[in-house]
């Protein structure tokens, strides 16, 4: 080897360890690098964590103690499991002070419904401790006695109630004898001195209907009809019925005006009371997915189905004057078939909701005489059999005339002229003794154009329905085709079930009543009837009191415990459709069977 081959030998080798010292160099920077970024990563890490730890000590837990949930989702956790009560928003407001007067007092409807909710608002901290009651009636009591029974009617009555009780007072007398509205002048003027009812006054007339007019002139005469000048007021509640046909309301209707205005008279139902039908402006008005299919387009029929397995019990007496079709269908059926059926509103004010309410209840169309003998089934149950137990049919019923022509079911058909509902037939029924207690409303879609699948193995598919479920398990169910598990094709309907109990355990909501009477005193009218609504209701029924009257208007007979006389499935078989079975549907369909307690 030559010097200068030498010479590069050796720079090569130089160079070889200088670059492999560099490349040692580097890898070992690189190391000491990668250690320290990990050890900031790990820090960095351990700080993110106690920050999150530490703004979880200082939030309030999820409600319930519920895994966060996109909104709207339903958790299979409730707060009822965990054994707490949800945080939930007061469910009624503070109501004003108000001497109530009751007239009325001692009779059943006061103990059963009025005194049980004034009892139970008042131990939600609702009433005012500026609240008492003057109770009104002919039975001679003192003022103890009264007490007395209002004690007996609020047995679970709490601390607040029965420390408003002790200062009731009662007055024996005439509904329209001067000496009655004297006394009641007198202790008026003492419940606003000593109970501090600031003059603010609620009348409630549950005294029989034929006195409705009577009292109310007589509190007009006597001076306690008009709103105080310091900004209190003085409002009517009147119980249904209102009127017996359309020319008794009407003339009742004069009446009631001529002593109050219509803007202190409030129409009670204490239908309009139940969360479940204040729920049908939620669903319809708050939800997108359903205005675009709640038409005729898409809506083959809608079945509206108030069911009771309850014969007349000791009300044979009130029974005979009414009937099923004043007694439920002029008042109940006509609001949730409005609040079902009508337009949007424009707000929720009060008179906006009833005049959407109104506007529907003139579309309906009122049929001739004539028609309306075709078009209704009216029946009578005779003895039977419920829940295994013999029952007597209606004409051995106490207080019931033996050859009575009184209704205790009746079916109709109904049509709603206008662009949304044209061609639609609304199907009604309801009746005493009938094989459970249900009240819902039911909307039939349409079926699809062309079914894809064979009737083998879609034999146990029925179209969808949307069904309300009023009482007793209150809710929302959604039936629709699902394929069943397995390896052949076989599609059945099932049921999307929503239940009020489940959805809102822990809340305590009120009662029909309850609501009822904290808005009358709080002077929200959105759940009363106005005037113009009770004259319509009367409009569309009156036909049919006329039909039956005349010859041709038979009574048709079913035993206890069935859906009523066969001509009622006819009337709907007319259509092509049939009845809902209440007590099954829910079980067909896959969803939970609704259980029905008597």
């Amino acid at each position: 080897m030559s010097p200068s081959d030498k010479s590069k030998d050796a720079r090569a080798k130089k160079g070889k360890k200088a670059t492999g010292r560099s490349a040692a160099k580097a890898a070992a920077a690189k190391k000491s690098t990668k250690s320290a970024g990990g050890a900031a990563a790990r820090a960095a890490k351990e700080a993110v964590a106690a920050a999150k730890a530490a703004k979880a000590a200082t939030e309030p837990p999820l409600r319930g103690n519920r895994v966060r949930k996109r909104p709207g989702s339903v958790s299979t956790t409730s707060s009822k499991a965990k054994g707490k009560k949800r945080s939930l928003p007061p469910v009624l407001s503070k109501a004003p002070p108000v001497a109530m007067v009751i007239f009325g007092a001692s009779g059943d409807l006061t103990a059963r419904k009025i005194l049980p909710a004034l009892a139970r608002l008042a131990d939600r901290g609702v009433l005012d401790d500026g609240f008492t009651i003057i109770g009104v009636a002919r039975t001679p009591w003192s003022d103890d006695e009264f007490r007395a029974h209002v004690a007996e009617a609020t047995p679970e009555g709490g601390p607040k109630w029965k420390a408003l009780t002790g200062r009731f007072k009662y007055i024996t007398g005439e509904y329209d004898h001067p000496d009655t509205f004297a006394q009641l002048k007198d202790q008026l003027d003492e419940a606003d001195r000593i109970d501090g009812t600031d003059g603010n006054r609620l009348y409630y007339l549950a005294t029989i209907p034929s006195v409705f007019g009577l009292v109310a002139g007589a509190l007009a005469k006597h001076g306690c009809a008009g709103p105080g000048s310091q900004g209190t007021f003085a409002r009517l509640v009147i119980e249904k019925p209102f009127g017996r046909d359309l020319d008794s309301a009407l003339e009742l209707d004069d009446q009631i005006h001529a002593s109050f205005d219509e803007s202190q008279v409030y129409r009670i139902d204490h239908y309009m009371g139940k969360e479940t039908v204040q729920n049908v402006l939620a669903l319809r008005f708050a939800n997108a997915i359903f205005e675009p299919i709640w038409n005729r387009r898409y809506v083959e029929q809608v079945q509206v189905t108030v069911a009771e397995s309850l014969g007349v019990e000791h009300r044979g007496g009130f029974y005979e004057t009414a009937g099923a079709l004043r007694d439920i269908v002029q008042n109940h059926v006509m609001q949730v078939l409005a609040l079902t059926l009508m337009e949007s509103p424009t707000s929720t004010d009060a008179d906006r909701i009833r005049d959407e309410k109104v506007k529907l209840l003139q579309a309906i169309d009122i049929p001739t005489p004539d028609e309306a003998v075709d078009k209704s089934v009216r029946g009578q149950y005779t003895a039977g059999v419920i829940d295994g137990e013999p029952v007597v049919g209606y004409r051995d019923e106490e207080d019931v005339a033996p050859d009575s022509q009184t209704e205790t079911y009746l079916a109709l058909r109904l049509r709603v002229e206008n662009w949304r509902w044209a061609g639609v037939p609304i199907f009604v029924r309801t009746g005493k003794r009938l094989p459970a207690r249900v009240t819902e409303v039911a909307l039939t879609f349409r079926q699809v154009p062309f079914l894809l699948f064979d009737h083998k193995t879609s034999r146990d598919l029925r179209p969808n329905t949307l069904i309300l479920r009023i009482q007793p398990d209150e809710g929302i169910s959604l039936e629709f085709g699902a394929k069943v598990p397995g390896e052949k094709f076989h599609v059945r309907s099932v049921a999307m079930d929503f239940s009020y109990e489940e959805a809102f355990a822990g809340s305590e909501a009120a009662d029909g009543y309850e609501r009822l009477l904290h808005d009358a005193m709080v002077g929200d009218a959105t759940l009363f009837i106005r005037s113009d609504e009770v004259r319509q209701a009367w409009r569309i029924v009156d036909p049919y009191l006329q039909a039956w009257s005349e010859p041709g208007g038979a009574m048709l007979f079913y035993p206890a415990g069935t859906w009523g006389p066969h001509m009622a499935d006819l009337l709907v078989e007319r259509s092509g459709d049939e009845w809902r079975n209440p007590e099954i549907d829910l079980e067909i369909a896959g969803g939970r069977l609704t259980e029905l307690p008597q």
